[in-house]
């Protein structure tokens, strides 16, 4: 059975597996190579400015009070202030807290809350969001202000609610005379990301300084990164995706990290060429959005190498390929609180819809019936259980939450609530999210793979498949699509599209066309919503005869 044997770190003392560490290693070997560069802002930085910012930042908290091991949160959109302090937290050993930037009431309270974080970072637009929140926000004793065009109104407001708040260049005042932070260790917390929690409350995952290392290192090995990359990132730096995904990798090769605030389907290919860019990543459906854009001549006219695309889209995968002269797609399956246990070698082609094989050398991995934790047949799913076999290379459990940390690693495995098969070759597959699956006469369906049929039609913008209950079936479901297009279609024009996709027993029985999926302020689908929705009126039927007016 095969294995991902690729993997090995470009650092390889593991007491360099920090931020400080591999900044000062760069700055020191290639002082005067572009580390982040930011078109909007037409400003660019090199390794050896980017030391001296992240310094000063590390430097302007400590005088203000902050220790190692303080939270600081930080609310931004994605910027070069957000990047410098992101550096600064690294080398002066604070604990950065990203936080959403749609946040506001009870989802905001419940981070500062469950983080407690004593200083903050944030764009002026931000700073109302604290002053409503009132003393639950008091946690908070100091901000540091961005500005997108109102800070002298964010300022005001702040102090006159009783904070201390100052602009942003504060912090990049430079570093006083003499002073340089001590590096974390490699196992000191580095970061709280938050999960979007769909059912509940969600969760600040910690996540170690060498597990932030280790996670970039792996996309490192994926795309084989080199000094000479250009790596490109348009996803929010509140996110994992961007941060110790895209940011963190490119610092460890020694690449140039293009940043934008912003996802542009119809200007990909146009940023792409701007910047000369040669790696990326895609998440979602923003691999489809620009599948969907309407193709030009010159669209293969650009140096993209690789993309790493978590899901994805096998059924247009060789199409963009070709369509924009990529080399090579990657995949991973993972998750922020384990890293990526699964991987899949670059350049190789995957059985369709394969993630990817596992990295034993790093992880213990198995697929367990839920309700008994036991191991079962190659082929059959199961849920995904991980443990690492190298220290700090996983989360250190959900901060603040001991009760969640211990329910997740029942029985000294990580339970990812996640459905997989793996095939006799070493392949592992997704199915589904546990609590997004179905079963419908017999037949266990994967959401997920329906809503992928769903997506190859060429008006479907988004969807998300849901189990409805069944009439006369008890204990099993009918599938429920709720899909977003943009023109009007026929339910009639969606089912025919199902046929030879989909298997006939996953087709959904009901369609319900809507404006919007509900979320939350991540982007996650909260189908529980669509779920508690059931079948209402204008629930399009395939059984019935004629369907409800108001297609779409």
């Amino acid at each position: 059975m095969r294995t991902y044997t690729e993997l090995v770190p470009a650092f390889h003392d593991q007491g360099d597996w920090t931020l400080a560490a591999v900044l000062r290693h760069q700055a020191a070997s290639r002082p005067d190579a572009v580390f982040l560069d930011l078109p909007e802002e037409g400003l660019t930085l090199t390794y050896a400015e980017s030391l001296q910012q992240a310094e000063s930042v590390a430097d302007r908290l400590a005088e203000a009070g902050a220790a190692p091991g303080d939270r600081v949160l930080v609310m931004a959109a994605n910027s070069s202030q957000f990047l410098r302090t992101w550096l600064g937290t690294g080398v002066g050993g604070t604990v950065e807290v990203p936080v959403n930037t749609a946040y506001e009431g009870v989802f905001l309270e419940h981070q500062l809350v469950t983080a407690a974080p004593r200083w903050a970072v944030v764009d002026d637009v931000q700073a109302a969001k604290f002053v409503v929140l009132g003393e639950s926000a008091r946690v908070v004793e100091a901000f540091w202000v961005v500005d997108t065009g109102s800070r002298a109104e964010a300022l005001r407001l702040l102090r006159d609610a009783g904070w201390t708040a100052e602009p942003w260049e504060e912090l990049a005042r430079g570093a006083r005379p003499g002073a340089r932070s001590d590096p974390p260790p490699p196992h000191a917390l580095a970061s709280i990301f938050f999960t979007s929690g769909t059912t509940g409350p969600s969760k600040g995952v910690a996540m170690p300084h060498a597990q932030m290392y280790f996670f970039g290192q792996e996309v490192v090995s994926l795309q084989r990164l080199t000094p000479d990359d250009v790596y490109f990132t348009c996803t929010p730096l509140f996110h994992g995706n961007a941060q110790f995904m895209a940011a963190y990798p490119a610092l460890i090769a020694g690449a140039r990290l293009v940043c934008r605030p912003r996802f542009s389907a119809s200007r990909w290919v146009d940023h792409l060429r701007a910047s000369g860019v040669t790696a990326t990543n895609l998440i979602g459906v923003m691999m489809d959005f620009i599948w969907k854009s309407p193709a030009r001549p010159d669209d293969a006219d650009n140096v993209l190498r690789t993309v790493f695309a978590a899901p994805t889209a096998t059924s247009i995968l060789a199409g963009f390929k070709e369509r924009f002269a990529i080399e090579a797609f990657t995949e991973v399956f993972g998750l922020t609180e384990t890293s990526a246990p699964i991987l899949s070698p670059y350049g190789e082609d995957r059985p369709a819809g394969a993630a990817g094989l596992q990295a034993a050398d790093w992880f213990d991995v198995r697929l367990v019936d839920p309700d008994t934790d036991r191991e079962v047949p190659v082929g059959e799913v199961g849920e995904l259980v991980v443990r690492p076999r190298h220290p700090w290379t996983c989360s250190l459990g959900y901060f603040g939450m001991p009760e969640k940390t211990v329910e997740a690693w029942r029985n000294l495995w990580f339970h990812t609530g996640d459905a997989l098969r793996r095939d006799a070759d070493g392949w592992f597959y997704f199915v589904d999210r546990y609590k997004d699956a179905l079963r419908r006469r017999g037949e266990n369906i994967s959401s997920y793979e329906v809503e992928q049929g769903l997506l190859g039609h060429d008006a479907v913008v988004e969807c998300a498949v849901v189990a409805v209950a069944a009439e006369s079936e008890a204990g099993e479901d009918e599938v429920m699509a709720y899909v977003v297009t943009d023109r009007s279609v026929d339910p009639a024009e969606l089912w025919a599209w199902c046929e030879g996709r989909i298997p006939a027993f996953a087709t959904p029985r009901f369609l319900r066309f809507v404006d919007a999926l509900p979320k939350t302020p991540s982007e996650k689908v909260q189908k529980a919503q669509l779920r508690a929705a059931g079948v209402t009126a204008d629930t399009h039927d395939r059984l019935a005869a004629p369907a409800p007016a108001g297609a779409r």
